[in-house]
């Protein structure tokens, strides 16, 4: 299933139910049906997420390099996408939603 997430400050931003919950789970809230980001929630909602993305980042980082490390025939190896290409588009609406005070909905 999609989650859309709808702000007049930004394009729409759509991702698949499991993505949104586990992002809302990182800023705090819950997927509901419907639910609303409110513009006094930005700010605490973005520095959680920024630290996530950090904390993973760093995390993705010292487990780089033992990633098959000593496997024959895996040289060259790609790992997942990480939170921050993921959550990319939701942080991008999150600031734009906080530079225009303006909440961010779903279900609606």
């Amino acid at each position: 299933m999609l989650v859309t997430f709808k702000c007049r400050a930004s394009p729409d931003v759509t991702m698949l139910e499991n993505l949104a919950q586990y992002l809302l789970g990182i800023i705090g809230k819950r997927l509901g049906p419907r639910g609303v980001i409110m513009h006094d929630e930005l700010d605490a909602a973005i520095t959680k997420l920024e630290a996530a993305i950090a904390t993973d980042k760093r995390e993705r980082a010292e487990h780089e390099g033992h990633f098959h490390e000593g496997e024959e025939g895996h040289e060259h190896h790609e790992l997942p996408v990480g939170l921050a290409q993921r959550a990319f588009p939701f942080l991008d609406m999150l600031r734009e939603a906080r530079k225009g005070q303006n909440d961010i909905v779903w279900g609606i």
